[in-house]
Parts: C-alpha cells; sequence; structure tokens
C-alpha cells in the first residue's frame, strides 16, 4: 500500500516537467522518428496498465552508449541508447521501461522528494545519466529545483519497481522472464569492464538476489500466466537494426564518476 504522499500530482508533473526541458536541452536525444516512435508505443502500452494512466507519459531516448534508464516524476522515462543495445529481446527492453514506470507509477521520487528539504539539495542528474560529470556546464545545467529528484532508489523502492514492472509486462503481453535476463547480462557486463555499466549501478542497485526475487515472483505466477506472451517480435529487431545505423551524438570514453 501506498503511503500518504503531501506532493501532489499536479506538483509532481511540474516537477518533472521542468526537469525534462532541461534534460531534452543538455543531454543529447535520439530525435530519430521512427526510433522515437517505436520507444513511445512500447512505454505507452506498459503505462496503460498501471493505475495513473490519466498521466501524459513520455518516453524518450538518451544518444549516450551508457546502459542507464531513469525516471523524472510525472511520467518522462528516458533510456539510453547503450541500454537498448544490450536488450537482446523485446522482453528484456520492455522490462527496463516497466521498472522505470514501476517507479513513477508507485510515486516513489514523490515519496523522496517529501522526506528532504526543497532547497540545498544538488540534483546531478548527467552524472549518473551519460559521462557528463566532468563538465562544469552540463554539472551547472543539471541542478534544477534545488530538490532531490534523482537521488538513488532505495533496495525497497528497487524491489517494489521489480515487482511491479512484472505485472506490467504481463498485462501488455509481454513475457516477464526478460526482466531477470537483462539483470543477469548486465551483472556479467560489469565483471567484464565495469566502467561502462558504473552509471548504470550507481543508480541501480543491482545484486543477484534481486534477481532470483525476480525469478521467484515469476515462478509463482506461472500457473496463471496468459498464454502466447511474448519474449521477442520482427518489429523490435526492425527498431533495433534502424537504431544501429542512425548516427552517434559524440561522447568521450566513459571515466570514473564524478563526487
Amino acid at each position: 500500500m501506498l503511503l500518504a504522499c503531501s506532493v501532489s500530482q499536479d506538483e509532481e508533473v511540474e516537477l518533472g516537467r521542468r526537469n525534462a526541458e532541461q534534460v531534452d536541452a543538455q543531454l543529447p536525444l535520439v530525435r530519430d522518428p521512427v526510433a522515437s516512435n517505436y520507444v513511445q508505443a512500447l512505454g505507452t502500452s506498459l503505462a496503460r496498465a498501471t493505475t495513473r494512466q490519466d498521466l501524459e507519459w513520455r518516453f524518450r531516448i538518451v544518444d549516450s552508449r551508457q546502459i542507464n534508464a531513469f525516471a523524472l516524476p510525472g511520467g518522462f522515462i528516458y533510456v539510453n541508447r547503450g541500454l537498448i543495445e544490450r536488450a537482446e529481446r523485446l522482453d528484456e527492453l520492455a522490462g527496463a521501461l516497466a521498472h522505470e514506470v514501476g517507479h513513477v507509477a508507485l510515486r516513489h521520487s514523490a515519496r523522496q522528494i517529501e522526506k528532504q528539504t526543497k532547497t540545498g539539495v544538488a540534483v546531478e542528474l548527467g552524472c549518473r545519466l551519460t559521462d557528463l560529470c566532468n563538465s562544469d556546464v552540463a554539472r551547472a545545467a543539471i541542478q534544477v529545483g534545488g530538490a532531490a529528484l534523482f537521488a538513488r532508489y532505495s533496495r525497497h523502492d528497487e524491489a517494489e519497481a521489480d515487482s511491479e514492472a512484472v505485472q506490467l509486462v504481463i498485462d501488455a503481453g509481454i513475457d516477464p522472464n526478460g526482466i531477470p535476463a537483462l539483470f543477469q547480462r548486465l551483472i556479467e557486463e560489469r565483471r567484464r569492464s565495469p566502467a561502462r555499466i558504473e552509471v548504470f549501478f550507481a543508480s541501480h542497485p543491482l545484486e543477484e538476489d534481486r534477481i532470483v526475487a525476480t525469478q521467484r515472483e515469476i515462478e509463482a505466477l506461472a500457473p496463471s500466466l496468459p498464454p502466447g506472451l511474448r519474449q521477442d517480435d520482427p518489429s523490435y529487431q526492425a527498431f533495433k537494426a534502424h537504431l544501429a545505423a542512425l548516427p552517434r551524438a559524440p561522447e568521450r570514453e566513459p571515466g570514473p564518476l564524478g563526487p
């Protein structure tokens, strides 16, 4: 059950909108309509199953090799190109988006905001999303509003968002096993080349026990799952191929995260 939240929905949406405007201005976004429309349609199909259908959900691709996804309050969801490249199947990308949708649906950011003071808290989105930490201009541009809109989620919040994501993908007709499958691939990549994926783990606490918990939840639901849940389809692979053919935004190789 959600705790009562003193931040109203209108305030939450306005905070998200203001910050989304700055994110859009400061981070490189994929503007290609084919790729953008695909992610918007997939995200909308997931958000439609939440109790917050009245939000104007918006999904965007950040043109960054870094592996990450994040949600701003009010339904503004961003997924990095690097994460899409790691999602080999439709169910994996759907699971990642559903997790971020879950954070919004459960009002995790709003709960964080009401726990913190509304002034004097720096928000350094770029340091967690791409590799902008060493740019003083970018750091200043994304310190917004004085409210900690992108504080790290707790393990409890992450577990709640995982559970919400499982149900959302099922409701959208997609196999939930893509969620732990992508988690496992990201953990394996962290072992091989931690620099590229450090950004994701800085803002998404992820360990083997989270994978096990998600797998157990899916197994418990297995007898009641509807038939024909999709793991992949040709339209997703066509989207991936189209995105791969697009030119990339200039980007430095990843380095250590800033403070």
